[in-house]
């Protein structure tokens, strides 16, 4: 790994979100100087994410980050999510971090790799049958939030808010759903962010997994991006469940992420 690389994991990060936040119907992006603030404004706390704007060399810059998300975040409702990359804090700082966010009411919720591919392997597995579908409606919108919702175990209604508003799935995303008996099993979403192509959404339900289907679904939604946008170098963030899949793809880790999470007010 190389610090651009590093950079431009995070960058795609922010970038994604933001246009995730900005495909929503109150969605907002705040760029401040120390912190870049993507939010959807939706009950998903996911959905309502803050990053740093650079790297960090002392526990003050950290708290200024995070309490000037913090202000903007206690206007409303919702719970939140600030992530961010031990490589952008200094050493002394790492082992710190956790506490500055407990501090603030911030929990570590979800660890991430960044990865990168400028191009993908053969497959070295038969590819799954599923019927692809790309999406175009409502029902695709519908289909991609609710595998997603299934498989991160969030109510229906809370990921049809958060991912199938028709603003997210304009000309900066292109997006399938892979189909079983005519049922949503999996999806992909891939998001034009800056020159390189973003994948996210990947996500398969409990009883369509370890069949090849997430590969299949993702590889369709990757040809559709290089035929439209003349682009093949692809970045993702990935959980633990997920990286083995893309490191077989053709993917390389870059960089650790983690989200911290604060409740929403009610909670």
């Amino acid at each position: 790994m190389s610090r651009a690389e590093i950079d431009e994991s995070h960058a795609q990060f922010r970038g994604a979100w933001r246009l995730f936040a900005l495909g929503l119907p109150g969605g907002e992006v705040v760029e401040r100087a120390d912190v870049f603030i993507t939010a959807g404004h939706v009950a998903w706390s996911l959905m309502n994410m803050a990053f740093l704007t650079r790297p960090v060399e002392t526990e003050a810059e950290l708290e200024r980050a995070v309490d000037s998300a913090a202000r903007y975040f206690a206007q409303g409702p919702h719970g939140w999510a600030f992530t961010l990359t031990p490589d952008w804090l200094s050493p002394v700082l790492r082992d710190k971090a956790d506490a500055v966010l407990a501090s603030r009411g911030l929990k570590p919720g979800m660890l991430t790799t960044g990865m990168v591919a400028d191009q993908l392997r053969e497959p070295v597995r038969h590819q799954s049958s599923l019927e692809l579908r790309e999406v175009r409606d409502e029902w695709g919108r519908n289909a991609v939030a609710d595998v997603n919702s299934a498989s991160y175990d969030v109510p229906r209604a809370m990921g049809r808010e958060a991912l199938a508003a028709p603003g997210i799935y304009g000309p900066e995303c292109r997006a399938f759903v892979g189909c079983h008996d005519g049922a949503p099993a999996t999806s992909t979403a891939v998001l034009r962010v800056d020159g390189i192509v973003y994948v996210a959404l990947v996500a398969t339900l409990a009883e369509h997994r370890r069949q090849g289907a997430a590969e299949t679904v993702m590889r369709r939604t990757l040809e559709e991006a290089k035929r439209v946008w003349g682009l093949e170098r692809t970045v993702l963030h990935a959980t633990a469940a997920g990286a083995p899949v893309y490191r077989r793809m053709g993917y390389r880790d870059v960089t650790s992420f983690c989200s911290y999470f604060a409740p929403a007010k009610e909670a």
